[in-house]
């Protein structure tokens, strides 16, 4: 029995997936040029029921969205994602893609229980322009959020968890919704960004070291204040169109300043004294840097690059050496893993953030909402939601 559905909805199920034809083909086990037929309306082709089954969970989506007229129009957060300026579309993938269709999902969520609770979430007014200079979008970045120099020195700890906390629930506060991510690489993003007039929405990788996980959250604040959804590594890649490359390097930029003020970071101690283009910045110093700041220490040369306080062959000498000692942490701590056993209310706030579970658990105590559905939303066992009261600050 054939499955009488529109072409349209099959090519619009795989690209929003982020499978090529050649892929899905592969995955579904089928040659390409019946997949090529199936997407061709003259064709008058169609897949079996069975085989409609194997897309819809191939595509990660439900049965029925395939029997609509035509593609849903809601997803264009994923098109404008992928866009580049004049240059199309940018290729993301499926796991990329499935992170940002739950991020998606998720703001739309949290929009409804804000209204069964009555609540509304306050418009993001905060703007930004790439014509502007960055030191001084970075500074606006630190008044409207509330930080301050001697807060910020109160912030520094060891790993760096204290200040992405408290940058993070800063942000928060102005309506944004901010997730994390363990399903990409590092490589792949470091994060995204989705703006929206109300509740607009950041996703930082969680396998990232949280120092990084900083600097993404304040990149991806900064493309929400030009406007404009994208998804960042926080490498500069030549790749990039120009218009694509411009954005991602104020973004860096406002970033770095938000993080790390001109006039704060060069009169920390032994900063001026180095002079100009110096070499001779040590670990030690640097390391100190780093944790006044609450971020990396590549975070910190680069930086100090920016202010001619040294040159570009040693902070790539430096950069390569950080890079080798984070992979060598990173294999000791996944074997620590192993041993530690999990906290799994604490990982779910870490991951989809205090507002959206606070809400969850407030239409909970309201009766509107059961705990299975809070179980299904979270991908939480029920026995693990007494807990989770706690860990998302309600007591």
């Amino acid at each position: 029995m054939k499955a009488l559905i529109a072409p349209a909805l099959v090519t619009w199920a795989r690209e929003t997936a982020g499978f090529s034809l050649a892929e899905a083909a592969d995955r579904l086990d089928i040659d390409q040029a019946k997949l090529t037929d199936w997407e061709d309306p003259d064709r008058e082709e169609s897949p079996s029921i069975p085989q409609l089954r194997k897309m819809a969970a191939l595509f990660k989506r439900p049965l029925a969205v395939f029997y609509l007229p035509e593609p849903p129009s809601r997803f264009e957060v994923m098109r404008d994602l992928r866009r580049l300026p004049g240059t199309g579309l940018r290729h993301l993938s499926p796991a990329l893609q499935l992170e940002i269709r739950a991020a998606t999902e998720r703001r739309e969520l949290a929009l409804e229980l804000a209204a069964d609770l009555d609540q509304e979430f306050p418009k993001f007014t905060l703007q930004a322009d790439i014509s502007e200079d960055p030191e001084l979008v970075g500074q606006r970045v630190r008044d409207a959020l509330g930080v301050t120099d001697d807060l910020q020195i109160h912030w520094r700890d060891a790993d760096g968890r204290t200040g992405f906390n408290a940058w993070r629930s800063r942000i928060e506060a102005t309506g944004t919704l901010v997730f994390q991510t363990t399903a990409l690489a590092s490589e792949e993003a470091s994060g995204f960004a989705i703006f929206a007039g109300v509740s607009p929405v950041i996703s930082v990788n969680r396998k990232d070291a949280l120092t990084r996980r900083t600097f993404s959250l304040l990149h991806e604040f900064a493309h929400l204040m030009v406007r404009v959804s994208g998804v960042s590594n926080l490498e500069t890649d030549e790749r990039r169109p120009p218009e694509d490359q411009r954005i991602e390097v104020f973004c860096n930029h406002v970033a770095a300043a938000a993080l790390m003020p001109k006039d704060a970071l060069l009169a920390q101690p032994g900063v001026t004294e180095q002079g100009a283009r110096s070499e001779e910045w040590g670990d030690a110093q640097v390391s100190e840097l780093a944790r006044r700041f609450n971020v990396s220490r590549e975070a910190v040369l680069r930086r100090l690059l920016v202010f001619d306080r040294t040159t570009q062959a040693f902070y790539e000498r430096k950069r390569a050496q950080y890079i080798a000692e984070y992979r060598a942490q990173q294999l000791r701590q996944r074997e620590q893993a192993k041993e530690i056993k999990r906290n799994m209310p604490t990982e779910t706030v870490s991951h989809f953030g205090k507002p959206l579970v606070r809400m969850l658990l407030n239409n909970y105590r309201q009766d509107r909402m059961t705990l299975s559905a809070i179980s299904g939303y979270l991908g939480l066992k029920v026995k693990h939601i007494p807990k989770l009261s706690k860990a998302a600050g309600l007591g």
